[in-house]
């Protein structure tokens, strides 16, 4: 057993904290504790309106869960059909009341808020990001449309290297307040930090090229389309309508900016409501919290041609799919649309089955594609299992 914070106090080697919360074994503790490591704001729920799931448990024996989840590292899982709680299972001391960070599905919610805008006329998919957000115009984003950074098609020059010791990826993590900063930093915030990229590596509007800082800079574009604190209009656009069971929070720079590319952190049972929402055609008991044009948006379009030229198409197993709006759709009769963080965090959606699936780990290696390949078996077998 981990002995991760654990005593009064725990002993110094055994301690989480922001020099160590995203590697074994302390990230099995850290990702559903982290706002005892960053600062955070709260994401409200309405308890007075929650989504309540009929209970119609099953027996997942045959899928061999129990297994997949010990091999992928995975703390919790919960399994959703056409509105009923078919499975649960927890690990690493993680409960149904733990929020768990979802690291980069968290850029996938901010797809579904982005469709509220869009409805209501407070942005449009073709404005550049500049129209609102004006201190960007001498960087790499000028030109960039809101479209091109919801598809990950901005021609910014990033790499997107996860073990890398020095570059804008760190400087990236000092500004969000994820790394311990060297007293010789500046770490700067979010909102600073994009002025930085200068460097373009292509058109915008090209190939799909990750770069997480497009999530960051959307949420900014939000604030100022709305007027509202982005954590706020997480919760009145999203956690509140869907009738989420507990709120959960996302953390924040030292000036209070959204970390909207990772910093979620939410009960696993409220991800999967999010995904039965989604394969429900944006609604919750009846009521569109998404709109349902965004959601048809997002499995029906995207450019297959941009992902095969992109950065995840082999990493991915070069499988038929395309990138919309933060989600990754395998293009299939049957879709499989998917949201991805890194160390193992996914919420599956199968809109044709009505199926969700929430699925979190603390993996010791930020991406593992045998890992990867070993998850989205397991839910094919689920997929079949429960058709």
């Amino acid at each position: 057993m981990s002995k991760v914070m654990q005593g009064f106090p725990p002993a110094e080697a055994d301690r989480a904290s922001l020099a160590n919360w995203r590697k074994a074994p302390f990230c099995s503790w850290a990702f559903h504790h982290v706002r005892e490591i960053i600062p955070s704001a709260d994401i409200q729920n309405n308890p007075a309106d929650v989504w309540e799931l009929e209970d119609d448990r099953i027996d997942m024996s045959g899928v061999g869960l129990a297994d997949a989840m010990v091999e992928t590292d995975c703390d919790a899982v919960v399994i959703l059909r056409e509105n009923k709680l078919l499975h649960e299972a927890y690990r690493n001391g993680m409960t149904p009341r733990d929020p768990h960070i979802l690291m980069s599905v968290s850029k996938s919610l901010l797809g579904l808020v982005a469709g509220t805008l869009v409805e209501r006329g407070e942005l449009a998919e073709s404005d550049l990001v500049t129209k609102h957000v004006p201190e960007v115009a001498h960087t790499a984003y000028a030109g960039a449309t809101i479209r091109d950074l919801l598809d990950m098609r901005a021609g910014v020059l990033f790499d997107e290297d996860y073990l890398a010791t020095e570059g804008p990826i760190v400087d990236y993590r000092f500004a969000a307040n994820w790394n311990p900063v060297p007293k010789d930093r500046d770490a700067g915030d979010l909102r600073s930090f994009m002025s930085v990229l200068t460097k373009t590596d292509g058109a915008h509007g090209g190939r799909f090229h990750y770069v997480s800082p497009n999530t960051d800079l959307l949420a900014w574009v939000f604030e100022r389309a709305t007027g509202m604190r982005y954590a706020d209009l997480v919760s009145e656009r999203l956690w509140k309508p869907l009738g989420a069971e507990a709120p959960g929070y996302i953390t924040v720079d030292r000036i209070g900016g959204a970390r909207a590319a990772g910093g979620k952190c939410f009960l696993a049972r409220d991800l999967a409501r999010v995904g039965m929402m989604m394969a429900n055609g944006g609604k919750r008991n009846g009521n569109q919290v998404v709109p349902a044009g965004w959601i048809e948006d997002i499995l029906g379009n995207g450019d297959p041609q941009a992902w095969k030229d992109g950065d995840f198409y082999e990493t991915l197993g070069q499988r038929d799919m395309h990138y919309r709006a933060k989600w990754y759709v395998q293009r299939d009769a049957k879709p499989l649309v998917y949201g991805i963080g890194i160390h193992g965090q996914f919420l599956f959606v199968d809109p044709v089955r009505k199926l969700s699936v929430a699925w979190f780990s603390s993996q010791n290696s930020p991406l593992d594609s045998s890992l990867f390949e070993k998850t989205l078996a397991t839910i094919e077998k689920i997929r079949v299992s429960v058709s």
